[in-house]
């Protein structure tokens, strides 16, 4: 199960942290393995699990969402019940939930930050590159530091 060797690794190195799986792409996973037809119903349904207004609230829409959906696409529904990280961001205040159950912020960051250190054709030395990258950091955190979470 890739999940499992994705969270391995992170405990592996950060013992006490928590692992959130991203909602916003576990929908569009879905999507892909539904009819047309189906794609916006489903996905609609599966916004009531990470969008309720409680750890209760999101774990009974889930069962929601699995017994109407379970007959007809088994191979989304089970997975789902299996994934023991789709509802840590409940465990934080409301307020960042949204910043916690899609992880695109950060994906984004990655991909610019891999895309501006392709371009240079090479670093004369590891230092270098490391400058490089704490220059990015700080970019990013200058322009997300006044970010106001939603909610």
């Amino acid at each position: 199960d890739g999940l499992k060797g994705i969270s391995d690794s992170v405990f592996s190195i950060y013992p006490a942290s928590s692992y959130q799986t991203c909602c916003v792409h576990l929908s569009r996973t879905i999507a892909h393995k539904v009819r047309v037809s189906d794609r916006a119903e489903i996905c609609e349904d599966f916004k009531s699990v990470y969008r309720a207004e409680s750890l209760e609230m999101g774990q009974q829409a889930l069962h929601s969402f699995v017994e109407k959906w379970k007959s007809k696409y088994p191979k989304v529904t089970k997975p789902l019940l299996n994934n023991s990280y789709l509802f840590t961001f409940y465990s934080f205040p409301k307020s960042i939930w949204r910043s916690i159950y899609s992880t695109n912020l950060i994906e984004s960051f990655n991909k610019q930050i891999k895309k501006y250190s392709k371009r240079k054709e090479q670093f004369p030395n590891e230092e270098s590159l490391e400058r490089f990258l704490v220059s990015q950091f700080d970019q990013y955190n200058q322009r997300f530091a006044t970010r106001c979470h939603i909610g």
